[in-house]
């Protein structure tokens, strides 16, 4: 058992989240008990990890998809009320970290992405602006478009959306966890042969085909399951509290 506020200090400290300029609070969203023992890790604070930490008995959730988003509506009305309600009647704290724990270079999203799928991590995706979320690096072997494909698929334990050929040969890739198929061009203007993200929109597959650079769209939750995990291990070992990390699956 330890001290919320030294848990608090710790990841701020660790993730810098006063230096990254986002679109929601980073750090405590939601109050709870003082003294932390329990802390139950997962993407989304959404109504089903808050009842799985109900009935768990933990005392803290840590997600990277937490609430007051930029732009929402601020009534605590409808599901916002009802996880709002869950999470005070119970006492649970909860603490969000989203572009901060996207960008960590170990424990982050975009590192830990890299882990599963054994890629390089050669640098930032764009190396005149190192603050843009995103990696660039090569695979651990020449996979055709249909072999790394299937890789993504075994690894993320879900099939991507693959566009381009199947038997074109990739070394080069470049990568950005959740919702970043914004980023493509980035990607095709450092030169790799394939693009990793979690989303996919129309303007992105006209681009993607008339560039001749691979797109995967490996789902937003399934390419950011990694981090809140590995922030809640890094937890356990420095505190020697509980912590597991609970799954609440989402196809998208």
């Amino acid at each position: 058992m330890t001290d919320r506020r030294r848990i608090l200090n710790h990841l701020n400290d660790l993730l810098q989240s006063d230096r990254i300029r986002d679109y929601c609070p980073n750090g405590l969203q939601v109050q709870g008990r003082e003294q932390v023992a329990h802390i139950v890790t997962g993407v989304t604070a959404n109504q089903a990890l808050i009842d799985a930490a109900i009935e768990r008995g933990a005392d803290t959730l840590l997600v990277h998809h937490g609430y007051f988003w930029k732009g929402e509506d601020a009534c605590i009305t409808g599901i916002k009320r009802e996880r709002l309600k869950a999470l005070l009647q119970h006492d649970i704290n909860l603490f969000a970290y989203h572009l901060p724990l996207d960008v960590h270079p170990t424990l982050g999203n975009n590192a830990q992405l890299a882990n599963v799928l054994e890629l390089s991590m050669d640098g930032p995706i764009n190396s005149a602006d190192p603050s843009m979320p995103g990696n660039v690096g090569r695979l651990p072997q020449p996979m055709t478009g249909r072999e790394f494909s299937q890789w993504i698929a075994e690894r993320l334990q879900r099939p991507p959306l693959h566009i381009g050929e199947d038997n074109d040969v990739i070394e080069t890739v470049a990568w950005c966890t959740g919702g970043a198929q914004g980023y493509l061009q980035a990607a095709i203007d450092a030169g790799v042969d394939a693009y990793i993200t979690g989303e996919i929109n129309e303007p992105a597959v006209h681009l993607a085909r008339e560039t001749g650079t691979h797109f995967y769209s490996a789902g937003h939750h399934a390419t950011e399951r990694y981090g809140a995990k590995a922030l809640g291990e890094h937890l356990a070992a420095e505190f020697g509290v509980t912590v597991e990390f609970i799954d609440v699956d989402n196809p998208v």
